[in-house]
């Protein structure tokens, strides 16, 4: 049993990060002249508690969404009022419902576009597409439509500059046919890895467009050639290190760059 329906293959930690935890951040200037980040909050959203995480270069400045789930809007809310922050771009690590959940509304309410890679761009309308009974299925996509303004992730490595910010997007099929990392530096390289990479975890494969083989080559080609320091915020449970995942995590025993 895996414990939830799109969370990491078993063994995971079944622990989430509290809400509103905060990860400081480095107020220089890059080489670019661009700040790097100052501000990364997460909180884990709705009954399958995927994390939701906010990025921004100082308080007061627009900002980025990653994977706003399942009831997610209060607590966005709060954070950004608290800290005077605008969305202005909504990021999406793959197409499953508890990513996407409240991508659709956080979108057209701040009117900023939302980012998907071309592959799971179906599922902002099918989100549980082959997973569930076919009336659940029906009735589910009854409920969600596209946001108004969507921009597909379609070059693979791309840097894109969002609120300030250097994004680099990597495509790492596995968990999806269209899962992205998103990759961004601050005094150390921070990666949201959506349900790519957990702590002593790896996504689950077994849902429509999942592949184990791809999913592994993935994880070698694009993370494990990450610096050890390099901290993963994942899509369920706690941080942790690139580094930490190359030593304990028993997925990847014996697999290297």
């Amino acid at each position: 049993m895996h414990p939830v329906p799109d969370g990491p293959t078993s063994p995971a930690s079944g622990r989430y990060p509290a809400s509103g935890t905060a990860w400081p951040a480095s107020s220089s200037c890059g080489t670019d002249g661009k700040l790097e980040i100052v501000f990364i909050t997460g909180f884990p959203a709705g009954l399958l508690q995927c994390n939701c995480y906010v990025l921004a270069p100082h308080p007061g400045a627009d900002a980025i969404i990653v994977d706003p789930g399942q009831r997610a809007m209060g607590q966005l809310r709060r954070i950004l009022d608290q800290n005077r922050l605008t969305p202005a771009a909504v990021l999406l690590t793959h197409g499953h419902i508890d990513h996407i959940w409240s991508a659709q509304k956080v979108s057209d309410t701040f009117g900023c576009p939302a980012y998907i890679h071309p592959e799971d761009r179906f599922m902002l309308t099918d989100p549980i597409k082959d997973f569930g009974p076919k009336l659940g299925q029906l009735l589910l996509a009854a409920m969600f439509r596209e946001p108004k303004q969507v921009v597909e992730l379609d070059r693979d490595g791309d840097k894109i500059d969002l609120a300030g910010i250097s994004v680099t997007v990597d495509h790492t099929p596995g968990h999806t046919r269209g899962s992205v990392v998103f990759r961004v530096t601050d005094d150390k390289e921070v990666v949201f890895t959506g349900d790519t990479l957990f702590e002593r975890s790896v996504g689950r494969t077994d849902l429509f467009g999942g592949s184990g083989r791809d999913l592994m080559c993935s994880i070698v080609d694009k993370l494990l050639v990450l610096d050890d320091k390099t901290v993963v915020l994942p899509g369920h449970g706690n941080s942790t290190t690139i580094g930490a995942e190359r030593r304990f995590n028993p997925f990847l025993e014996g697999l290297s760059p």
